[in-house]
């Protein structure tokens, strides 16, 4: 196996040349850095990346938890953050959390393990107390979609209550007061939020929050189509629906067809996150827009920025959700 003095000798450079062409240092002009790299190509030198990572005391590579490979959101907000850390020459390494404490400790165990430079966290079932603790260990951690205030200036989050907001407040413009919500799993604090900002828009029209019209769901097509389900077993009058998010909207617009409604004729829809689907389905989803892959792109930013050094970026940490008009929301008369 060819050596780093081979190439350093036979480009006729020192080998501190050779390790800034292999860093991709800058201070490197063209010519030199083609002569360094027709060297390595000719000796079929590979860098060896442990090596590397013990003298510059980096891996390059940067780890990311999410709760699930599986669904438009968690694609989105990988490809987000791969793409922005490939371009500056970054690696990921992925695992997975399930939304279950011990699995999320087990994939940061995981990650730590593999010598990253810094760990993007998607997690739900942690405590903001073990989040804490975490930050304070020698590998820098960044909170995806989820707030911390000891913590605010590593997080990249969404505004779920504006988002809870907006979405029914979409539906009260259209006239719509008898309004069936359905929720995801109460331990998820995106969950948590968009409800607070649903209760809220109700209060402004001094509208009572009705239990018989609330359901907690799965955040799958399966909580969609069981929460409407349930509100037509129960008998249950509501011109409207808001979901969580819109794979359950998606599993409600199903169930009502089956079951014999006109949409949005007979019953009106709103979803939140505005996924790829949302577009397509039939009527189109009227939605909330969740931008996962921009907030994707930004943690990786900021993990460019503070742990590799790149100057010149600029950090939003809270997006603002936005209210996407299309045909599953109509005036109610």
């Amino acid at each position: 196996m060819a050596t780093i003095y081979q190439v350093s000798e036979l480009a006729g450079v020192s080998l501190a040349t050779v390790s800034r062409v292999l860093n991709k240092n800058t201070r490197v002009s063209d010519k030199t850095r083609e002569k360094v790299e027709n060297a390595m190509n000719e000796l079929g030198y590979r860098p060896n990346s442990i090596a590397q990572s013990l003298a510059s005391n980096r891996s390059n590579s940067v780890g990311i938890l999410v709760a699930e490979l599986h669904g438009p959101i968690f694609g989105h907000m990988m490809a987000g953050i791969e793409s922005e850390l490939r371009a500056a020459g970054k690696h990921v390494i992925i695992t997975t959390g399930h939304s279950e404490e011990e699995k999320e400790k087990d994939g940061i165990e995981f990650l730590l393990s593999r010598n990253c430079d810094a760990l993007i966290l998607h997690v739900e079932a942690v405590s903001d107390e073990f989040l804490i603790e975490l930050s304070k260990g020698a590998v820098p951690i960044y909170l995806m979609s989820r707030y911390v205030s000891e913590l605010k200036d590593h997080c990249i989050s969404i505004d779920n209550c504006l988002g809870g907001y907006l979405a029914t407040q979409a539906v009260l413009a259209q006239g719509h007061t008898d309004i069936a919500y359905i929720t995801g799993h109460q331990y998820k604090a995106d969950s948590v939020n968009r409800l607070i900002g649903h209760k809220k828009a109700l209060a402004e029209k001094n509208i009572a929050f009705d239990e018989n019209l609330f359901f907690v769901g799965d955040y799958k097509e399966t909580g969609g189509s069981a929460g409407l389900k349930h509100f037509i077993d129960n008998k249950r009058s509501f011109s409207a629906l808001v979901c969580a998010n819109d794979e359950m909207a998606s599993g409600a617009m199903k169930y009502a067809r089956e079951h014999g409604y006109e949409l949005p004729k007979d019953l009106s829809i709103m979803g939140f996150d505005n996924v790829i689907f949302a577009n397509y389905l039939y009527p189109k989803l009227t939605t909330i827009d969740n931008p996962v892959s921009d907030m994707g792109k930004m943690a990786a930013k900021l993990v460019l920025k503070t742990v590799y050094n790149q100057k010149n970026i600029e950090i939003q940490n809270i997006f603002e959700p936005k209210v996407i008009m299309r045909k599953s929301v109509i005036e109610h008369k």
